[in-house]
């Protein structure tokens, strides 16, 4: 990742002040810092009061940073970079412009850092010591009794895989709490998303509960260092006891960012880089073997090929198949899901499958092989495994049951995107927590999970285009979410029945399709059975077609849980993806984005009956403009995509 400019100021600051003040480059966002008996902020788009005074405060051992504590330096810093990802995913560069506040109190400063898009701030502690982290008070304090999207948990020991409920926050009592990111819907179209960035090691996930003491009022909450555990199954291994402090580590420490994304139009949500841009830079000197790309996965639709002379199920002959269909249409990967070997010992494969030889078979045919695994199975054999799966050839692990964001399992994270890439290992985190930056420092880090995604379609009625229109701007403004998409048997709401071995989506076939516009994986599935994709040529030609990183990004239409409508540019072909929840929609497609000239666009859009009958698609061909106008219909949970190329 590469910084191609960069503009430092220093601004000295009245060391005798009380208060500190802040602005966004442009002046659209200002912070307001006070220092007397505690630290406060608050947080203002324009002359509106978005975040009211909010106390912090980290406590380290017996020190309580931020409580009648006196800046012994203030001074704003102003950066106007850009970012060359070594993995794209809405922009091949992301400007990274800032101006930063640090107040330097005696052995630890406080950082506030202000885009236009939103703000943030974190703890550092300078002193160079053992430090145990009693406890960290983050407080978010809203002006009225907004209402909030709460992906609220029952255990801190959760895949947070979970719906975003709405409440008010007054109903949001202090013990109740969510995962996050989570979203406030703060009135006249302004929505505050928060997160948080640079959670990579030696500290816990933030979590948010309600306050007793301000019902308008979130609080974070942090799991506390693992005392005990116990092991549940094969995969789960479920914390116990906890010790009454967040983390035991040595300093200097820089902690997690605490990240507000302000936005007054939802689609600024979509656009939103800056949980990437806050997180650390990459530390992998070659990543020339760094792929994305798109994946035949084999769970979601349970091995369940048909028309063939072979018995499916988990044996080599079922998963060449899977790379003959990758092979034909230009699929980059295949995975090894669960089955490939014993549960109790990641070394023991079971008879039927022989890796090697799917890997060779696969690289004659440009294709390559990820093993999917079980973190504990994993960890008990971690540099025997890895090293095997190095000399098998394979191209990457996709890691699961996780479950956790204290200390250890932050750690641990970072433990194996470490080892992968030693080993040219790409990582896929599934059973996880929402991405925090790891996947900017080791880019082999290339999708994660923890989100409710389709998989769940096996044993539930959910996700729905409800949930798939909320996902854009809450989960996926952290990072690549691996939702797994391109189902292939549709149905509508009346129609849809869970059923695990042959599984199908809510919403029309073209909802699907605009989930490979929409939604971000630069390791993005194929989920259903190749059975299936082969008598779906029509589909395949847009699937085959789509890539899974962008070049450019622009988010036409949106309104959160309801519609979206973007535009996505790879090289010089633009893809355009709609998606509407149960709400039938009709949108208008302004191509004023193009450059001159006349282009050629081709469609796939809900066909008439597809209200009645989700499958029904229709294609189309037409020659566009940067001035034509283009009207898209869209049948109750709906979608629409095209194809746009240079004549």
């Amino acid at each position: 990742m590469k910084k191609i400019a960069i503009l430092l100021f220093l601004i000295p600051l009245f060391l005798n002040a009380k208060e500190y003040t802040l602005e966004s480059p442009s002046g659209r966002l200002n912070v307001k810092v006070t220092v007397e008996k505690n630290v406060q902020y608050s947080v203002f788009l324009g002359d509106k009061e978005i975040i009211s005074p909010s106390p912090i405060s980290m406590t380290i051992e017996n020190e309580v940073m931020g409580k009648d504590a006196k800046v012994r330096r203030a001074k704003i810093t102003s950066a106007n970079e850009v970012i060359v990802p070594v993995v794209q995913r809405k922009y091949a560069e992301i400007p990274d412009v800032y101006n930063q506040l640090s107040l330097a109190f005696k052995g630890y400063n406080l950082l506030f850092r202000a885009y236009d898009e939103g703000v943030a701030y974190r703890w550092e502690v300078t002193k160079d010591a053992p430090l145990k982290v009693m406890g960290e008070q983050a407080t978010f304090t809203f002006p009225a009794d907004y209402m909030v999207w709460f992906p609220e948990e029952e255990s801190m020991f959760s895949h947070q895989e979970r719906l975003y409920e709405e409440a008010k926050l007054s109903e949001i009592s202090s013990d109740r709490f969510a995962s996050t990111g989570l979203l406030v819907d703060a009135g006249n179209n302004v929505k505050v998303y928060i997160s948080e960035s640079d959670l990579i090691s030696d500290y816990a996930g933030m979590f948010l509960k309600g306050s007793a003491e301000n019902p308008h009022r979130l609080v974070g909450k942090y799991a506390g260092v693992v005392l005990e555990e116990e092991r549940l199954t094969d995969r789960d291994v479920k914390p116990v006891k906890y010790a009454d402090y967040i983390a035991d580590l040595k300093g200097p420490k820089s902690f997690p960012w605490r990240v507000m994304i302000i936005s007054d139009e939802d689609r600024q949500l979509v656009q939103s880089e800056m949980i990437y841009k806050l997180a650390p830079e990459n530390v992998i000197e070659n990543t020339d073997w760094i792929k994305p790309g798109k994946v035949a996965w084999d769970w979601w639709n349970a091995l369940n090929v048909y028309g063939v002379d072979f018995e499916s199920g988990v044996n080599n002959e079922t998963y060449k198949y899977y790379i003959d269909l990758a092979a034909e249409y230009d699929l980059d990967y295949i995975i090894l899901d669960e089955g490939w070997y014993h549960l109790d010992d990641i070394m023991n494969v079971v008879d039927e499958i022989d890796v090697k030889e799917l890997v060779d078979y696969g690289q004659e045919k440009g294709v390559e092989v990820i093993l999917w695994v079980v973190w504990k199975a994993l960890d008990d054999k971690l540099f025997e495994a890895l090293d095997q799966f190095e000399e098998w050839g394979v191209k990457g692990i996709k890691i699961d049951f996780m479950q956790r964001d204290d200390q250890w399992m932050v750690n641990f994270y970072e433990k194996i995107a470490r080892e992968c890439a030693e080993r040219k290992l790409l990582v896929d985190y599934h059973g996880a927590y929402k991405p925090v930056g790891l996947d900017r420092k080791y880019p082999n880090v290339i999708s994660y999970e923890g989100l409710k995604g389709m998989e769940n379609c096996k044993w539930s009625d959910q996700p729905d285009p409800e949930h798939n229109l909320t996902l854009p701007f809450i989960r996926m403004v952290a990072g690549p979410m691996d939702y797994t998409p391109g189902a292939m048997i549709n149905k509508n709401k009346e129609n849809f029945r869970d059923i695990f071995t042959e599984p199908m989506s809510p919403g029309t076939r073209c909802h699907q399709l605009g989930m490979y516009v929409v939604f971000e994986s630069p390791l993005q599935m194929l989920s259903d059975n190749p059975s299936n994709y082969y008598r779906e040529p029509e589909c395949m030609e847009f699937l085959e077609a789509v890539p899974s990183v962008w070049d450019d990004t622009k988010v036409l239409d949106a309104k959160v849980s309801d519609y979206i409508l973007m535009a996505r540019r790879s090289g010089n072909t633009w893809f355009v993806g709609a998606m509407t929840d149960w709400s039938p929609r009709e949108m208008e497609l302004d191509l004023k984005f193009l450059p001159e000239g006349t282009h050629k666009m081709e469609v796939w859009k809900d066909g008439i009956n597809a209200s009645k009958h989700a499958t029904d698609f229709a294609q189309q061909e037409m020659e566009v403009t940067n001035g034509s106008k283009i009207n898209i219909e869209m049948a109750p949970g709906g979608g629409w995509v095209g194809i746009i190329t240079k004549e």
